[in-house]
């Protein structure tokens, strides 16, 4: 079986020696199955004569470490019988069109996961609201007006960017804050761009808990991600900022709906950002697992349950 993963440009360029990236472990997991394995970037996609292409690099083991020939290959995306689909954000216009590269792929030769097309169409702050019960309270807005009146509800609330990743952009504001007028303007694009606002939890100043699907079940392997020194959330991929972390049976039951609703999307592979019980994130173009820090916190061998689930997938589809 071949495998194409669609990884990110600054992955490309730091893609050996790299074990804080989820893609690590499973393409080396995938290798060590006898399984073939290339990646590609997004500007490595194109269109010949109505067919999907990609302009690929095989990835390779050695010494427990992954590497990949320099040579690249044009193959015709359908030619893999599996393709994960993992650029990280943000959701700008290239990485749209990098999609819609998708359309032009016979989905019953090449299983997707996740699926470019669901991806497109979901927003992963404001789909969110698919699942409101579950969040702290919000508005979408692009209006200082409808943010001002929030604020002065709440008294304090963060700010959002609807398309971008890792905390960028993300601020918080407090009631009769000097520089709420500023802070407005320059999130909304003086009025013209959307944003979410949700009220503050204070529970944030712990962190916030990474929780994750595959597929209809949510995994009981969680860590706690603990703000910076310098701002008020995860900005950090560090060892100090990333703490084991329990889920409670009261929290595993509330958020299998959300799970197999978003498998039934064509979302199987997503994780959840939590604070104190409530979502305020839904990552689905490239969650991370946090797979170096489980399997030292729980023993386990996390990759090995993901590229499973990958194969029986893959399997799955070739039976049907």
């Amino acid at each position: 079986m071949d495998v194409l993963f669609i990884i990110d440009r600054l992955e490309l360029k730091y893609f050996e020696f790299n074990n804080l990236v989820t893609n690590f472990w499973i393409i080396r997991e995938l290798l060590r199955s006898n399984i073939n394995v290339f990646i590609a970037t997004i500007d490595h996609l194109s269109i010949v004569c109505g067919e999907a292409i990609a302009h690929c690099y095989k990835v390779y083991e050695n010494d427990e470490d992954i590497f990949y020939d320099k040579n690249l290959k044009s193959v015709k995306i359908e030619n893999f019988r599996l393709v994960i689909f993992r650029p990280d954000p943000p959701v700008d216009v290239d990485y749209i069109n990098a999609t819609y590269i998708f359309d032009f792929v016979d989905r019953e030769k090449t299983l997707l996961l996740n699926d470019p097309y669901s991806i497109r169409n979901f927003n992963e702050k404001l789909h969110a609201l698919k699942f409101l019960n579950l969040m702290p309270q919000n508005i979408v807005t692009s209006s200082k007006n409808d943010i001002i009146d929030f604020l002065n509800m709440h008294e304090e609330i963060v700010l959002k960017p609807l398309n971008g990743c890792f905390g960028s952009g993300v601020m918080t504001l407090k009631k009769g804050d000097k520089n709420t007028a500023v802070i407005i303007n320059t999130m909304t694009n003086n009025q013209k761009k959307l944003i979410m606002v949700q009220e503050y939890l204070p529970k944030a100043k712990f962190g916030d808990k990474r929780v994750l699907f595959l597929g209809d079940e949510v995994l009981d392997v969680c860590v706690q991600k603990l703000p910076s020194n310098d701002d008020f959330k995860f900005n950090e991929h560090c060892d100090s900022n990333i703490v084991k972390a329990e889920l409670s049976l009261e929290e595993k039951e509330k958020f299998i709906p959300v799970a197999k609703e978003l498998n039934n999307l064509g979302l199987p592979m997503v994780g959840l950002d939590v604070i104190d019980g409530k979502i305020i994130e839904i990552n689905v173009t490239s969650p991370c697992y946090f797979i170096k820090e489980i399997n030292g916190y729980f023993g386990c061998n996390l990759e090995k349950k993901i590229t499973d689930f990958i194969v029986s997938r893959v399997c799955s589809k070739i039976s049907a």
